[in-house]
């Protein structure tokens, strides 16, 4: 994929394995490190493609080094109990591959550890989440895209210390994968993507991460602009906000499917794109990412 920033392939060593991740930076002083988690039966090139190359753009504005991290055989260990693709399977170490990117980028000067970043998409967002509860300290903010909060009994990440934690959440109404109602999945998914287990919605997820940062006021909610012609979707808003706190934002992509908002066009069996937001300027603007 074109870029004018620079970008390497590189490998660590977890538990014996040896992971890969696509680097993709300009060059300068240590910069906010993005980590990029794809979906499932995806890669982290696939899933740069996947979404037209969208987080590039704040590495080639210099506002961040963007890592797009590779699954264990397409998928990571979420820790939803009842789910058994590979990863899950056999307990792939996927907080450790999370952490030895962040150690070996710090260690070479190219990123500033204390403001590292995870997105997430699908079987990613709910890598970010289990990110959020089991690696304290090491995030400084989350963006979990078309994933839910699993119920309690199909959770096994530990969450002894709630640590607050800036959230920023996107999911469609329509999206035919990961309902954003919640609930479990169809026996097609169950069989397909070898997943199990019942999750929350997307409005009672964010209300999950509000509570947790310790948020008491009402959400506040709006509707955004509809900015690109002919796109059939609506974005809406909803802020849970507190002075002292970690916000958390739900963007409700009203008509949307099992998508991100951004330049890409995906498989129409996946639901509808939205253009009326950008996924990588959302990020950046939450995360408070400069350039």
């Amino acid at each position: 994929m074109p870029t004018t920033a620079t970008v390497t392939r590189e490998s660590v060593d977890v538990a014996g394995r040896t992971r890969t991740f696509t680097a993709v930076e300009t060059p300068g002083a240590p910069r906010p490190l993005l980590l990029v988690f794809h979906g499932s039966r995806q890669a982290g090139d696939v899933h740069r493609d996947f979404t037209g190359g969208a987080y590039d753009a704040l590495a080639e504005s210099g506002q961040a080094v963007v890592a797009y991290l590779d699954g264990h055989r397409g998928n990571w260990n979420d820790a939803r109990s009842e789910s058994y693709f590979p990863a899950r399977k056999e307990n792939i170490d996927d907080v450790g591959f999370a952490r030895a990117v962040v150690e070996v980028l710090a260690g070479q000067h190219r990123i500033d550890p204390g403001k590292v970043f995870a997105v997430g998409y699908s079987n990613g967002g709910q890598m970010v989440i289990r990110l959020a509860h089991e690696a304290p300290g090491l995030l400084a903010g989350a963006a979990v895209l078309a994933a839910t909060m699993p119920v309690p009994d199909n959770f096994l990440a530990a969450d002894p210390s709630p640590t607050p934690l800036p959230v920023l959440l996107v999911h469609g109404t329509k999206d035919p994968i990961v309902s954003y109602e919640g609930g479990g999945f169809p026996w097609w998914q169950r069989k397909f993507f070898k997943v199990g287990g019942l999750s929350l919605s997307a409005p009672q997820t964010a209300a999950y991460f509000a509570e947790r940062n310790g948020i008491t006021a009402a959400p506040t909610a709006s509707r955004l602009p509809r900015v690109a012609a002919g796109d059939p979707t609506e974005v809406e808003r909803t802020s849970y906000r507190e002075d002292g706190r970690p916000p958390v934002v739900l963007y409700t992509v009203h008509g949307g499917g099992h998508t991100i908002p951004g330049p890409a066009r995906v498989p129409g069996v996946l639901g509808k794109t939205s253009h009326h937001v950008n996924i990588a300027e959302l990020v950046g603007e939450f995360f408070g990412l400069g350039g």
